[in-house]
């Protein structure tokens, strides 16, 4: 885990997740929501960078070749996962209370804040995530040297463990698990990273412009 490679793929994911403790520690300073919002422009920017730096040992991002139809595929699995998403928030499918992302200032939305949260969760988290889980861990957990393993030989352990893993990172777990394994399918069935980042960036990016349409910030 600790390869070069490994460490690439990982770094942009360990970054996005310490903002959670960067904004933590900020609200015990005594920062209201209103100054914590920006902490996320500032974690996109953060990634950006981390991604811009490892770009060119992205092997699995070089080829951008998903055709009509694996194009097609990758919009309909990511729009499936959309509505599961907003559907699947029974009790026993969430952990804890999400207090989500709102843009709004005295009541008014801040919309240069809501085109930097749609656009960081639909073109930034897409690439970082699947990086993460479905390049990354899925592949690891199968092989060590996991840049030579075909994702459609992962395996079902490693599948269900990083489905499993992907779904607890998320306050609704139930439909994180479903996302993922949606995810992973899509990757094992195209071996091509950038068919599952296109459908994570179509679901974040109709999630968004659907939160912001009906006002249901704890989806974000």
């Amino acid at each position: 885990m600790f390869e070069p490679a490994a460490l690439r793929r990982v770094l942009p994911f360990f970054v996005y997740i310490a903002f959670i403790f960067v904004a933590d520690m900020a609200e015990r300073l005594g920062l209201g929501p209103a100054e914590l919002r920006w902490l996320y422009p500032v974690k996109i920017l953060a990634v950006v960078a981390v991604l811009a730096w490892c770009w060119r040992s992205y092997e699995e991002l070089r080829d951008w070749r998903l055709g009509w139809g694996g194009c097609a595929l990758a919009v309909a699995v990511g729009l499936v996962v959309l509505v599961l998403w907003i559907n699947l928030d029974a009790g026993w499918m969430q952990v804890g209370t999400s207090a989500g992302y709102d843009p709004r200032s005295d009541g008014r939305i801040d919309w240069l804040l809501v085109v930097i949260r749609i656009a960081g969760a639909a073109l930034v988290v897409p690439v970082m995530e699947e990086l993460f889980w479905r390049s990354f861990l899925m592949r690891w957990i199968a092989q060590g040297d996991f840049l030579r393993l075909d994702p459609a030989r992962a395996g079902l352990k490693a599948v269900v463990i990083s489905v499993v893993l992907f779904g607890i990172e998320h306050n609704l777990w139930f439909a994180g698990m479903v996302a993922g394994a949606a995810y992973s399918l899509l990757y094992m069935r195209s071996r091509n990273l950038w068919a599952p980042i296109v459908a994570h960036g179509i679901t974040n990016g109709v999630l968004g412009v659907w939160v912001v349409m009906t006002g249901q910030w704890t989806y974000w």
